[in-house]
C-alpha cells in the first residue's frame, strides 16, 4: 500500500513538473494567470452582453470570485488539481444564460490573451482550454438528447 501512494504521488510530482515546464516555455507563470484572469473579467464587466449576466450573479462577490477563476485557471495550466469547484452547477439558474454568450465569452477570452501579450502558444493552448470548457458548459446547461432523435428530425 505504501508503495503504491509513493508511486500515485511520484506520478502527480511529474504531472505537475512537466505541465510547469510546457508553461514556462509558453510564457505562463502565476502572474500570467493572475493578469489574465483580472484584465479577461475586467473586460467582462464591461462587455454590453455578458457584463449584465456577470454583474446580476456576481455582485458584492466579484472578489471571491477572481480568487475562484485564478485558482481554476492554475489548476487548470499547472495540473495541480487545486481547483475543487462544480462549474455546470454554478452556471445553473444564471439569469439571462443563453447558449450564444458562450460564442461572445471567448472571442472575448481570446481578444484577452492578445490584450495581455500571450505568446501565439499561449493563446492556442488557453483557447483550446476554454473551448472544451465552454462546449462541456453549453452541452450541460442546453443539451437535450431528445433533440436528437432521429424519429424526431423528420416530424414537422
Amino acid at each position: 500500500m505504501t508503495t503504491d501512494l509513493v508511486g500515485r504521488a511520484a506520478h502527480r510530482a511529474e504531472i505537475t513538473a512537466r505541465a510547469a515546464s510546457e508553461m514556462a516555455a509558453m510564457g505562463v507563470d502565476v502572474g500570467f494567470i493572475d493578469l489574465m484572469v483580472e484584465t479577461f473579467y475586467g473586460n467582462i464587466r464591461q462587455h454590453a452582453d455578458l457584463g449584465p449576466v456577470f454583474e446580476a450573479r456576481l455582485a458584492g462577490r466579484w472578489p471571491e470570485h477572481m480568487v475562484k477563476m485564478k485558482a481554476f485557471w492554475s489548476s487548470v495550466a499547472f495540473k495541480t488539481g487545486a481547483y475543487g469547484g462544480k462549474p455546470v452547477m454554478a452556471h445553473q439558474g444564471v439569469d439571462g444564460m443563453a447558449e450564444g454568450l458562450f460564442h461572445q465569452w471567448l472571442q472575448l477570452f481570446s481578444d484577452t490573451l492578445v490584450e495581455i501579450g500571450a505568446s501565439e502558444d499561449a493563446h492556442g493552448w488557453f483557447m483550446t482550454s476554454a473551448e472544451r470548457i465552454a462546449k462541456s458548459l453549453v452541452l450541460s446547461l442546453f443539451y437535450n438528447p431528445a433533440l436528437d432523435d432521429p424519429r424526431r428530425r423528420g416530424a414537422t
